[in-house]
């Protein structure tokens, strides 16, 4: 029966990321913390005065940086902090939402961030909800028979991190996935619409633990199966919990 096989949450966009054995999800929302700070550049089109949801192409991420893809993540929820690691960095603890802290974070990302594109410069949220790369609050969803014929197709193992989701489910075949657009799934206890399908960027050519582009993981989508896309966009109409083994089924 299928089943979902790993949840991940990304709290600070485009730097770290974090397994889930289980979450409690809203209608409406985002994954709790997912996405839930991010990093602007220097250039970033952003209002911190006036901070809502905007572009990805304002913030620090991978597809800028590769060696951002390295970074694993560990969410304190209770104290508000975040435990940052890289394997060319110190360990670094902080809570984003604290000036002085913000600036060292900053600082501690910029270090592994590309020179030669526009440099971090501040932390910046969006009042409830998280900073995905939809404008609606989706969730991203994946299947592992999509990663396993992604993989066979470039030679390489890819790992799921390249692709930054929130749930990973197996016991389907390979792109059916995209039959769910336009439908309503259940995971769990939630239930979501599927919307749209996910298009790639750079930073799934990255390797997530060496924060090297070392797989051309777009350009083997678009000559197998001629297009960029991976993984659906879901938005979640019915509140519930999903737990690792929970089933999936299509409504």
């Amino acid at each position: 029966m299928p089943n979902v096989t790993d949840l991940w949450r990304h709290p600070i966009k485009g730097v770290g990321r974090e397994q889930l054995q289980s979450v409690a999800l809203e209608v409406g929302k985002t994954m709790p913390w997912d996405r839930h700070w991010a990093i602007a550049h220097v250039d970033a089109k952003v209002d911190p005065e006036n901070p809502v949801w905007a572009r990805c192409m304002n913030f620090a991420r991978a597809a800028r940086g590769y060696r951002l893809m390295a970074v694993s993540s560990h969410l304190d929820e209770g104290a508000g902090t975040i435990t940052l690691k890289h394997p060319d960095l110190e360990t670094i603890t902080v809570n984003p939402d604290n000036v002085a802290d913000a600036k060292a974070l900053v600082e501690w990302v910029t270090e592994i961030s590309n020179p030669d594109r526009s440099l971090p410069a501040q932390v910046f949220k969006a009042p409830d909800r998280g900073m995905t790369d939809s404008s609606t609050a989706t969730l991203s969803i994946n299947t592992k028979a999509s990663l396993e014929a992604l993989s066979k197709a470039t030679g390489t193992v890819l790992d799921q991190r390249r692709f930054r989701g929130n749930i990973w489910v197996d016991g389907f075949n390979a792109w059916e996935e995209f039959s769910w657009i336009g439908h309503h799934i259940r995971i769990g206890e939630a239930e979501f619409e599927i919307i749209d399908p996910i298009e790639r960027c750079m930073a799934t050519t990255v390797n997530p633990d060496t924060g090297i582009s070392d797989c051309a993981t777009l350009a083997t989508l678009q000559s197998n199966w001629g297009h960029k896309d991976f993984g659906v966009f879901g938005v979640i109409t019915k509140v519930g919990k999903i737990t690792l083994g929970d089933t999936i089924e299509v409504l």
